[in-house]
């Protein structure tokens, strides 16, 4: 049997809401479990079978639910801040207003990998 992950890390493995896998669990598209504690669990497998990533584990990542992998296409820097903008897997482009100082500590150029996690009005990018 594979190992049994909480509802919210199977999510964030897959690039999905807590939602959108218990919907998933009604319509059938995905397997869940209950634990000794009645807790809606996903078998580690479901998650690889459904393309997602390696699970985050405890202690690390955002909470930040809506969050797009993909490439840098162009990065601008004027003054203090700079534009980053993110060709994200699928049909997404996502443009971050981010500090010139954030470009450099994550190493930011055309054709590197990254994560844009948006929260509220705000993008956050995350070097992958």
């Amino acid at each position: 049997m594979s190992h049994l992950l909480p509802i919210g890390d199977a999510a964030k493995a897959l690039g999905v809401s807590v939602d959108t896998v218990r919907r998933w669990e009604r319509q059938g598209k995905i397997t869940t479990v209950r634990d000794d504690a009645n807790r809606r669990m996903v078998p580690e497998a479901e998650v690889q079978r459904l393309g997602g990533r390696e699970p985050v584990r405890l202690g690390t990542g955002f909470s930040a639910r809506n969050r797009f992998e993909g490439t840098v296409t162009s990065v601008e820097v004027s003054g203090v801040v700079g534009l980053v903008e993110i060709e994200a897997t699928g049909t997404y482009k996502v443009v971050s207003v981010i500090t010139r100082d954030a470009i450099e500590e994550l190493g930011l150029a055309v054709g590197v990998p990254v994560a844009a996690t948006v929260k509220a009005t705000s993008v956050m990018v995350e070097r992958q």
